[in-house]
């Protein structure tokens, strides 16, 4: 996965307001944000993640990750939707991770749910980028500040809906549309920075989607 090496970034290259000058918080934002991602594995820890950051900085979650792939065994789902309350009751000991007693059951509902997509459509990468057709969305113009960001979108809303028709919990709009953002559904690098991709290139990913996600 993208953003596991080493830690900083061109402090001459001009970045979203949000990354900031933490090197963590830079590093991720010029190797991971937006960058289309289609490893199942990756998109349940980032759909995981999302929840636990709700309420929180993100780069408070970015301190922990490391943490908490530990903690969730490498967010293999097939083993969290097996855990049980003694499992559970270890994950609220662990002081590396967010211990919040709902995230933590819904992240275990969830990745029962994660799996009864991937049975259905054969990938959950299938099934969520279905919702953009396959590919990244394309704006007509990058987005000019981070006031001109938004928090959800039409696709997300849907997105939010279905997830939760099948059992996702910590799946509201504003989180899937955070979602869709980390793995590059829709680019929300803002125009000036140097990860901004020129409104002019349609960007076709490397993925077709091979399922309705409304089935």
């Amino acid at each position: 996965m993208a953003g596991q090496g080493d830690v900083g970034g061109d402090p001459d290259l001009t970045r979203c307001g949000w990354a900031g000058t933490d090197p963590l918080y830079v590093t991720y934002h010029d190797t991971e944000w937006g960058v289309p991602c289609h490893d199942d594995r990756d998109l349940f820890e980032r759909l995981v993640l999302e929840g636990f950051q709700a309420g929180l900085s993100w780069l408070t979650i970015l301190r922990k990750r490391a943490a908490f792939r530990a903690a969730f065994e490498g967010f293999d789902p097939a083993r969290v939707a097996a855990y049980g309350e003694a499992e559970t009751e270890r994950l609220l000991a662990d002081a590396g991770i967010v211990r919040n007693r709902a995230k933590v059951r819904a992240t275990i509902a969830n990745a029962g749910a994660f799996l009864r997509v991937q049975d259905k459509f054969g990938t959950f990468d299938a099934y969520l980028w279905g919702f953009a057709g396959g590919a990244p969305l394309v704006r007509a113009a990058a987005p000019a500040t981070l006031a001109d960001v938004p928090v959800t979108s039409p696709e997300s809303d849907t997105l939010s809906r279905d997830l939760r028709r099948r059992g996702f919990s910590f799946a509201g709009s504003t989180i899937c549309y955070a979602l869709m953002q980390s793995v590059g559904m829709v680019d929300d690098h803002v125009a000036d920075c140097f990860r901004a991709r020129p409104a002019a290139v349609t960007w076709t990913g490397d993925h077709v989607a091979t399922a309705d996600p409304s089935g």
